[in-house]
């Protein structure tokens, strides 16, 4: 049972999973990561829906016939069903039996801002039928932007705080801020966070028609170009990402690997037009994230950027993490060279792709970037995989309506 006191205990992450266009797992991850392998590529399908841009991350659709019963399949959405493997896999790698999470109270934080296909399909079923029983309840469930923690917290058997974090770009990182939070001040001793991203036609269209996404279709794997002076626009792309957090005392009393330990958490509200970014805003998260963790950035050993690949957003946390590095040469990277921008997945995603750096010893590249611009000529910026050992990490997520947030992890110590 959860603690009825608080304090500052220490959490640490037991579990991750993953489900991504780089790899359908931790190890195909990791792999694709020290190898700087792209995930982009083309999907006809958005050409013949409309898109400027059929640019994507690839990501398979899991079939989960045969794993989940009809009547939990019916309500999960695409994203739901990726949340579900990163799930599965992240108490897997926490040696978490479901007989375990029955006997003890769990809770779930997950990032989650749209659920775009079923809503489509529901408004779909009825133009054709005029009849609304004809949507049935997966259609609801599914369209709901809490459908990924309700989903899991059903198929799991969760019982503590229950609650999808809706915050753009920057919800899978405020879900494990928050998941953070909670077990350090002893609300609870366990708690599932992530991030979920679906990635059908539906799902985009509105940042399509932005001109938003990069435009090189000739080379899909190039396309993605945080930092570089010839980046024209991101590229979408989603998945899941699961981490597992527990109270340190806890972990240790069941024998949890450990992965990491959150040290710090920090966040902002930059207060401007809805789609600026603010190098102010990505600032003062940074240095939140620093004093919550009673560091300073020389205990930073690598940074994994925002960064998305467009001009105003790759400039400002450029220029915020120049004027806090003040010349060191700290490495950095922004992975979404690789994935592309995993959106409302993210903030957990990259967490994950840094554990995986700090568990294996490198620092994966930033791929493409071959020419700084003057925001990121004075930064380390990584272009090839370094074999490097990474103690502490420092994470950036940033998201429209200006939400900031930074996450600080070390290895357990």
């Amino acid at each position: 049972m959860a603690k009825k006191i608080s304090g500052q205990n220490r959490v640490v992450i037991t579990g991750i999973g993953v489900y991504s266009c780089i790899g359908k797992n931790i190890h195909e991850v990791a792999d694709s990561l020290f190898c700087g392998r792209s995930g982009i590529g083309i999907d006809p399908a958005r050409l013949e829906y409309g898109y400027r841009s059929p640019l994507t991350g690839i990501v398979e659709r899991p079939s989960l016939k045969g794993m989940l019963d009809r009547r939990l399949r019916i309500s999960l959405p695409e994203e739901g069903e990726f949340a579900y493997l990163a799930t599965q896999e992240a108490l897997q790698t926490a040696k978490i039996e479901p007989d375990y999470i029955e006997q003890h109270e769990t809770g779930i934080f997950y990032g989650n801002d749209t659920s775009a296909k079923a809503v489509v399909e529901s408004h779909e079923i009825m133009l054709a039928k005029r009849d609304s029983l004809m949507i049935g309840s997966g259609g609801i469930f599914q369209s709901m932007t809490s459908t990924v923690s309700m989903n899991l917290s059903t198929i799991f058997k969760l019982r503590g705080v229950n609650m999808t974090v809706s915050a753009a770009c920057a919800s899978g990182s405020h879900a494990i801020g928050l998941g953070f939070t909670f077990i350090r001040n002893g609300m609870q001793d366990i708690v599932l966070c992530g991030g979920a991203q679906e990635v059908n036609v539906y799902s985009m269209t509105g940042f399509d028609g932005l001109s938003a996404f990069s435009m090189r279709t000739d080379e899909p794997t190039k396309a993605s170009r945080p930092f570089d002076i010839n980046r024209d626009g991101l590229i979408p792309s989603g998945g899941a990402a699961s981490l597992i957090l527990e109270d340190l005392d806890h972990a240790l009393q069941r024998g949890a690997p450990i992965y990491g330990e959150i040290k710090g958490y920090g966040f902002s509200s930059n207060g401007k037009q809805i789609s600026q970014a603010s190098e102010e805003g990505a600032r003062i998260a940074m240095e939140r994230a620093l004093d919550d963790a009673g560091m300073t950035i020389g205990d930073i050993d690598y940074i994994n950027a925002h960064a998305t690949s467009t001009v105003q957003g790759d400039a400002c946390e450029a220029i915020a993490l120049d004027n806090l590095l003040k010349n060191r040469k700290t490495p950095v990277s922004s992975t979404k060279s690789m994935t592309g921008h995993e959106c409302w997945m993210a903030g957990a995603s990259e967490i994950v792709y840094s554990l995986l750096m700090m568990q294996n010893g490198f620092i994966a590249p930033n791929i493409n970037f071959e020419t700084p611009d003057e925001a990121s000529k004075n930064l380390n910026i990584i272009t090839r995989t370094l074999r490097q050992p990474v103690r502490t990490f420092l994470s950036n997520s940033f998201g429209f309506g200006g939400t900031n947030s930074t996450l600080i992890i070390s290895k357990y110590q």
